[in-house]
């Protein structure tokens, strides 16, 4: 069943009874016009619009290969499963692949992102090293916060996964930071909820960094960030305010800081080894810190300085999203802002 029309001319004079067959009849379902351009697909460089369903639910997650009939005094493509096209057009596209010309219109930033404990979590905050990023991509990248004060790489492998499954949702990734250690190493007696013994630590970011990878990150996409160092002093009072005693030492924070560097360096990712460079050369890191662990505004914007120059050789490729706003054509903004489409 192509159209009523059809139907129509298909009675002759002294017809009393007809029998339609109904199984063609979702082709006659309009689709609501605002959602018409999510239904589009591409053919010799133009761009076809369906206005009814193009096909039924039974058909609908299998994307069965589509022809379309050009009715004639009519500006409208209405699809239907043509088993023997005859139209030099219906012929050429009864091989279009749906798959892949479906054109869905939707710009995409492209995404990094932040992954790691309190210290990722609070970095958009004022003056916060992660904020400092997102203000220097916008309109080139999105910068995702999952940031999970608390956390270690105990809980982390298992997140990250469910943040992205598979390589559908890494398509848009431009870059990964792994930022944990700073809850494993805790000393077990103290802190024995966040503790990680170091040898798991290793194995939990090479388990993270290898499901990256899985799903297509490639390893010059990932960074990951060691540890800061601890000011004890400054450290053991604020435990003593939660009524508890010193429960990390910054020479046992040093070690995962190690390790953290050695799993990057064996999977060739680039490293922030924080521990170190903030305490190279002997320098005063209390300034670096706003209570002996977390990272102060002198923190952030050191942690920053030391992590853009790596994320700007990753994407520094990124063009500028949508045309700048005095090059956008009054009379025909759409072709200007989407001169692709």
């Amino acid at each position: 069943m192509e159209s009523l029309r059809s139907v129509i001319a298909s009675m002759e004079k002294g017809d009393f009874l007809a029998s339609i067959d109904t199984k063609d009849a979702y082709l006659h379902i309009p689709i609501f016009p605002p959602l018409q351009q999510f239904l589009r697909f591409a053919f010799r460089e133009e761009h076809f619009q369906f206005v009814a369903l193009p096909f039924d639910l039974a058909t609908a997650a299998s994307l069965h290969k589509v022809v379309s009939s050009f009715h004639l005094n009519e500006e409208i493509i209405l699809p239907s499963f043509c088993p023997a096209p005859v139209h030099r057009i219906e012929k050429a596209l009864h091989t279009l692949n749906v798959n892949s010309t479906l054109i869905i219109e939707m710009i995409s930033w492209p995404l990094i992102l932040l992954f790691g404990d309190s210290i990722t979590q609070f970095s958009f905050e004022t003056n916060g090293w992660g904020a400092t990023l997102a203000n220097k991509l916008v309109r080139k990248c999105d910068v995702l916060n999952r940031g999970l004060s608390g956390y270690n790489t105990r809980w982390a492998k298992h997140i990250l996964p469910k943040l992205i499954p598979n390589s559908s949702h890494a398509e848009n990734i431009a870059a990964v930071t792994i930022f944990f250690g700073a809850n494993d190493g805790s000393l077990k007696e103290e802190n024995p909820q966040q503790h990680v013994p170091l040898e798991e630590y290793t194995e939990n970011l090479r388990s993270m960094i290898q499901h990256l990878m899985s799903v297509g990150i490639k390893q010059e996409k990932i960074v990951l960030i060691t540890p800061p160092p601890i000011h004890e002093p400054s450290w053991e009072k604020q435990c003593f305010t939660k009524g508890s005693k010193l429960n990390r030492l910054n020479s046992v924070t040093g070690a995962y800081a190690k390790a953290c560097a050695e799993v990057g360096k064996e999977y060739g990712a680039d490293v922030v080894d924080l521990w170190t460079l903030m305490q190279d050369g002997g320098s005063d890191y209390m300034l670096y810190l706003s209570d002996g662990l977390h990272l102060s505004d002198e923190g952030n914007q050191f942690l920053e300085s030391k992590l853009w120059p790596l994320l700007e050789k990753k994407l520094g490729a990124l063009p500028f999203i949508l045309p700048y706003w005095n090059d956008v054509d009054n009379n025909n903004p759409e072709s200007s802002l989407f001169p692709k489409l």
